[in-house]
């Protein structure tokens, strides 16, 4: 098979479509044939050689996939060849083929392309496991995304408004702003030119948000701190703002607050199944139903993903950007 490789750590140069061995289903395991994958801010980190795969992992960037299964490993049961499955990975989603646990494997969702599924598996994974079964966001609540125009971001939108909660989003231009609003984004900031905990206190008369969604890290956490409601809930998911930042307690204890990080790559197995299944159970559900939709800015050529890391460090798409694998269909 054809799978992206990382010969050295770089530019979006550095990744090369190379021959490599076919991947091997262990126990447990299903062998999926790639239609599609997606591009997430990991994969960039990992080309640039700041996020390693765990251990036993894949070393080809990819942290989702929609494909068939082609073979079942030993032991694993409720599949079958031929069955349309997208899935959360820890690598080797930028290939033709990838061997996953069976514990996260999704079926594709009534009326969503097998190919668009792609889009799908780390979002919601993401979005469920921090703001529902992390943070609690519950209805009538206040949730605020950051970088709410992201694949992240626009998942975390139109799932807090099906639970009906009430969500503040920033993002850095008018237009990626109107998007937002059309996937049901209440309060709209552009955090270059407004000041976020401002417009929360203005907005929620001075309440602040019950949660937010943070993937800034350091560079924000004394402002989200201030922009925490009382009894409320910050859950860090990335550092693109830096690791190291200051954190005044004595506001936390003020607002009798919670300051949570978490990454998902890197959880044991049963934690990462616990996730699929609550995703499968609430989250499958919305999206059959039409209520929630994979957002897709666009689809490149798999052999051509240099061009899509471009694209996602550009932060001029609105979405999930997705690599379509050579043939596949």
């Amino acid at each position: 098979m054809h799978a992206i490789t990382i010969p050295e750590p770089g530019g979006p140069e550095a990744l090369v479509w190379a021959e490599v061995p076919d991947p091997v289903p262990g126990e447990g395991e299903v062998l999926v044939e790639v239609v599609a994958s997606a591009v997430n801010r990991a994969d960039v980190l990992q080309r640039q050689g700041f996020y390693d795969p765990p251990p036993g992992s894949s070393s080809y960037p990819g942290l989702e996939c929609a494909g068939r299964v082609a073979a079942l490993g030993p032991g694993v049961t409720g599949w079958a060849v031929g069955d349309e499955v997208c899935a959360l990975l820890a690598g080797g989603g930028y290939a033709e083929k990838v061997a996953v646990p069976s514990g996260q494997l999704l079926p594709v969702p009534r009326g969503v392309d097998l190919a668009v599924a792609a889009a799908l598996p780390e979002v919601t994974a993401t979005v469920w496991s921090n703001v529902f079964m992390v943070a609690h966001l519950r209805p009538g609540e206040t949730l605020l995304v950051h970088g709410g125009s992201s694949g992240i971001g626009t998942m975390a939108i139109q799932l807090a408004k099906a639970v009906g909660a009430r969500v503040a989003v920033t993002a850095g231009s008018p237009q990626k702003l109107a998007r937002c609003a059309e996937l049901g984004a209440d309060i709209l900031i552009n955090y270059r030119e407004q000041d976020f905990v401002e417009e929360l206190r203005e907005t929620t008369a001075g309440a602040g948000a019950d949660v937010i969604l943070d993937l800034i890290g350091a560079k924000y956490l004394d402002r989200n701190v201030q922009a925490l409601a009382v009894n409320g809930r910050l859950a860090i998911i990335g550092l693109q703002g830096g690791a190291k930042g200051e954190l005044n307690l004595g506001s936390l204890l003020a607002k009798r607050a919670a300051v949570t990080a978490t990454s998902l790559r890197g959880r044991p197995l049963q934690e990462k199944a616990a996730i699929v299944a609550a995703v499968r159970e609430h989250v499958w559900p919305l999206i059959e139903g039409g209520v929630v939709r994979p957002i897709v800015d666009r689809t490149v050529s798999m052999p051509d993903a240099a061009e899509a890391h471009r694209v996602l460090e550009s932060s001029t798409h609105v979405g999930k950007v997705l690599l379509a694998a050579p043939g596949a269909a």
